[in-house]
């Protein structure tokens, strides 16, 4: 399998906490920021979603924290989208943040699909979407 695509973040002071770590919520955002840097990397944007009558929903994540952030350390976020054999509606999206020295910080596990943004339900096959908006489909693994 290819290396999953990242995005370098630098913990800015003000998302920790008073202990000094970055706070809980933050890895998550971090998270976020590298799937829609992804997508935007595949050629995907907002405005192209909402032309095609859909947009991308969280249905279930979780986060495992391993290290602490400080402010100031830097760190890569990684992204893969993982189809699954049956999956259908939904797909997995596998993220890692990892500090320079390769210490991972947090893995975060993530359940998604597309949603007809009129039918206000999952489309069928969100690759097929996927494959048709991105001009780069292979960064989701397509």
């Amino acid at each position: 399998m290819a290396e999953p695509y990242a995005v370098p973040v630098t913990v800015r002071g003000y998302e920790t906490d008073v202990q000094g770590h970055l706070n809980q919520a933050v890895y998550v955002n971090y998270a976020e920021h590298a799937r829609w840097s992804l997508l935007q990397a595949a050629g995907i944007s907002q405005a192209g979603l909402v032309a095609k009558g859909v947009g991308p929903v969280s249905l279930e994540m979780t986060v495992r924290y391993l290290r602490e952030l400080r402010a100031g350390d830097e760190v890569e976020v990684t992204c893969g989208f993982d189809w699954g054999e049956g999956r259908g509606k939904t797909f997995r999206i596998e993220q890692t943040i990892r500090k320079t020295d390769r210490t991972v910080a947090a893995e975060i596990t993530a359940v998604g699909g597309l949603m007809d943004l009129k039918e206000r339900r999952l489309v069928a096959d969100p690759r097929e979407y996927f494959r048709a908006l991105a001009t780069d489909p292979r960064l989701f693994g397509l």
